[in-house]
């Protein structure tokens, strides 16, 4: 079994409307799982699990982690 580190979380906040979370899969084939989407303002708690390796973020948006604040620069 991985040893997967579940305290990690992301804090999405969207900075236009159709900010679009989307979360990858572990293993050999990496792969879309899930997707929310996000109107300005909105704010989405991410946890990395067994299953969700990545996140990919498309639009304006904030991201907050352990090692700091991130804004895209789309």
């Amino acid at each position: 079994m991985e040893n997967t580190n579940h305290d990690d979380y992301i804090v999405v906040k969207a900075k236009e409307q159709g900010v679009q979370v989307i979360g990858l899969t572990r293993g050999q084939d990496t792969r879309f799982h899930h997707t929310e989407k996000l109107d300005k303002g909105e704010i989405l708690i991410a946890q990395f699990t067994d299953h969700t390796s990545a996140v990919k973020i498309r639009g304006k948006a904030r991201v907050m982690t352990k090692h700091g604040i991130i804004d895209t620069d789309e």
